[in-house]
C-alpha cells in the first residue's frame, strides 16, 4: 500500500506540472508616454520574453514573469533613442532589461483582473497594481493593460522644468496555446 501511494503522489504532482503549461508569446507591444513641453511624447519598448502560467480558475497558482531588453527602446528618434540607453537614463551597460514579476491576481469581473507585481527598472523595485483583461480565442490569449509610474522612483534622468514625471505604460501580449 505504501508503495502505491509514493507512486501516486509524484503522478499527480506531474499531472498539476503538465496541466499549468508555460505558453508562447506571439506579439508584443510595450509602449510608454509622457510629457516633454507639454506635448505627449512616448515610444516603445520591443524584445519581450516571457514567462506566463495564467490560469483563471487557479490564480494562486498563476504566474506570469516578464523581461524587456531595453536596448530595444524606439521613440522614432535616433539621438533620443541614444540618450535612453546612457547612464542617465536607463544605463543599459548596466542595467539592460526591465523585469515584471507577478506577485499575485485577483479576479474584479468578467474578463478584468488586477495583479500585483514588482517592476525592476536599473535595480530598484517597486511593486504596483496592474489592471487588466484576459480573453481567450481558438489560437489564444490576450493580455491588456497597463500602468503608470512615477520616472524618478527609478531614477529615469533627473528632475526637469520640460519633461513630465508621470509615465503611462500600455502593455498589450497576446500569447498562444
Amino acid at each position: 500500500m505504501k508503495r502505491i501511494v509514493a507512486l501516486i503522489i509524484p503522478l499527480l504532482i506531474l499531472v498539476n506540472l503538465v496541466s499549468a503549461q508555460k505558453v508562447t508569446v506571439l506579439k508584443s507591444a510595450i509602449k510608454f508616454q509622457l510629457k516633454n513641453l507639454g506635448i505627449n511624447t512616448g515610444g516603445s519598448i520591443n524584445g519581450l520574453t516571457a514567462s506566463l502560467v495564467f490560469d483563471p480558475d487557479k490564480l494562486e497558482t498563476s504566474t506570469i514573469e516578464a523581461i524587456l531588453d531595453v536596448k530595444t527602446i524606439n521613440t522614432d528618434n535616433d539621438l533620443r533613442d541614444s540618450h535612453l540607453r546612457g547612464e542617465e537614463y536607463f544605463d543599459i551597460a548596466k542595467y539592460p532589461t526591465i523585469t515584471m514579476k507577478s506577485v499575485s491576481f485577483k479576479h474584479k469581473s468578467g474578463d478584468k483582473y488586477t495583479g500585483q507585481f514588482n517592476l525592476t527598472i536599473k535595480g530598484i523595485t517597486k511593486t504596483f497594481e496592474v489592471p487588466f483583461t484576459y480573453t481567450t480565442d481558438a489560437s489564444g490569449a490576450t493580455f491588456k493593460g497597463g500602468l503608470k509610474l512615477n520616472r524618478l522612483d527609478f531614477n529615469l534622468g533627473g528632475k526637469s522644468l520640460v519633461m513630465g514625471n508621470d509615465v503611462s505604460v500600455s502593455i498589450e501580449v497576446q500569447v498562444g496555446k
